[in-house]
């Protein structure tokens, strides 16, 4: 059920991203006079088509949802009628080759400035980001953050929710940026201004980043009483419920969840007795938690959460949003920002400053797809922005087979006074391909090996 639900989304964000761009490509060809045969939403084997007629533009809906493609007259892809000559892509102009072109990463980009502003419009929930203990050694420890800090902006970019905030510090971290400033406030209301200072070899990979920076969620002591009890799991095994109290384990008073956490985890595999209250009454358990690899180490899982009263829920959420028009510019502030980061990342992995464990296949893709929209429409949507800036920036890159390498011969036509021949066009494009290929097997090689950690 969680691979069709996975499927399914990944399968309607990348065909919802890759028809928008080639929309891009359909729309400003037609402006510009070049004759459009066919655009398909999909590939493969044609499903459904219309055409009003001979000489009008073929709607195609095809059996592969990944994507689509745009077929325009172009002499170099075959025989041109010689009324379609004047209509033909490769007979336009310098200028309206390259609008034609640059109008599918363009159209991504503006796609992901309605989304995001959509996402600040219709409203974030979230943990507000209050910081629980710092670990000495940490570069919070040395910036002076203390437990009970709440970020309210990091390099001024306002940051709600404890997601929002470690996004922007990781992602400016990654970009190079040494000197973070982050404003804070604590329970007193007080606020402040905190500086992070990192080194190059500190944004090489933000899993070591991350524990590098020893940002914590700050998390209120919570009495170990039961929350959500997972099917298939060690609790419902044994008979646990929502609401039960945990008194003690092997004669061990419990006294908050955390306690409870950290003996599960180091008895994974083990039967353990508990002594549990419901309603009123105290019952003897047995539990023998599930063993489960985290990272390269073993823990134990009951497969539990805590319950957490309301009013507590209330007092560290988040909610933030726009009013339409307020949303806007933020919105383009947000593309933008995204953008650069994205920009300044390739960069980075291509000089050695980065490590390639930053990129992602479409294995980690579908997963993310997967994930968002269990969380709700707006992550669904905040993710589908992000994988359009990606779209966007990355077909703008001047590599052959991309349109960016399209736009890079068109520049040199335009200062030479003449297309690039199709032999020098040919040859660089199979250097494309070879490079888009290397960088997929790469992606997918991590991927799968994700997979497998």
């Amino acid at each position: 059920m969680d691979l069709l639900h996975t499927l399914f989304y990944f399968i309607v964000a990348i065909s919802v991203l890759v028809s928008i761009h080639e929309f891009g490509h359909f729309w400003v060809a037609r402006k510009a006079g070049v004759k459009v045969l066919r655009f398909s939403l999909g590939f493969g084997k044609i499903l459904w088509a219309y055409q009003k007629n001979p000489d009008t533009t073929e709607y195609v809906i095809s059996a592969i949802p990944l994507g689509g493609y745009v077929k325009m007259v172009d002499e170099r892809e075959g025989e041109v009628k010689e009324a379609d000559l004047p209509y033909a892509f490769n007979r336009q102009s310098v200028l309206a080759r390259t609008a034609i072109v640059a109008a599918g990463p363009l159209f991504n980009l503006v796609l992901a400035v309605a989304l995001f502003w959509s996402v600040l419009v219709i409203g974030e929930t979230g943990i507000k980001p209050i910081l629980g203990a710092v670990e000495q050694g940490t570069l919070a420890a040395a910036a002076g953050f203390v437990e009970g800090d709440q970020i309210l902006s990091v390099n001024d970019k306002v940051t709600p929710t404890w997601t929002e905030a470690m996004s922007v510090l990781v992602s400016s971290a990654l970009d190079g940026e040494q000197n973070i400033k982050v404003t804070v406030k604590n329970f007193a209301d007080q606020q402040a201004v905190k500086t992070l200072n990192l080194t190059d070899k500190d944004s090489e990979n933000p899993d070591v980043l991350y524990q590098r920076l020893g940002f914590k969620p700050w998390s209120p002591k919570l009495q170990p009483i039961i929350g959500q009890v997972l099917p298939d799991s060690a609790a419902f095994a044994s008979g646990l419920q929502q609401g039960d109290l945990i008194v003690s384990v092997d004669d061990l008073a419990i006294s908050d969840w955390m306690q409870w956490v950290a003996y599960v985890k180091n008895h994974g595999g083990v039967a353990i007795k508990l002594v549990i209250e419901r309603d009123g009454v105290r019952v003897p358990v047995s539990i023998t938690p599930k063993s489960v690899l985290v990272g390269d180490k073993s823990e134990g899982k009951v497969g539990a959460s805590v319950y957490i009263p309301e009013e507590l829920m209330k007092s560290v959420s988040a909610e933030y949003s726009l009013s339409p028009l307020a949303a806007i510019p933020v919105a383009l502030e947000t593309t933008y920002y995204y953008s650069v980061t994205s920009l300044k990342m390739i960069s980075k992995m291509l000089i050695g400053k980065a490590s390639v464990e930053n990129l992602s296949g479409p294995i980690s893709i579908a997963q993310y797809a997967g994930q968002s929209a269990t969380m709700g429409l707006a992550p669904f949507l905040k993710y589908m922005a992000l994988v359009s800036v990606s779209l966007g920036v990355l077909n703008l890159l001047p590599i052959p087979v991309l349109d960016g390498g399209h736009l890079l011969f068109f520049a040199v036509e335009a200062v030479k006074g003449s297309p690039v021949s199709e032999k020098v066009q040919i040859f660089f494009q199979q250097i494309g391909i070879a490079l888009l290929v290397s960088l997929m097997a790469l992606a997918m090689f991590l991927d799968v090996e994700r997979l497998f950690q």
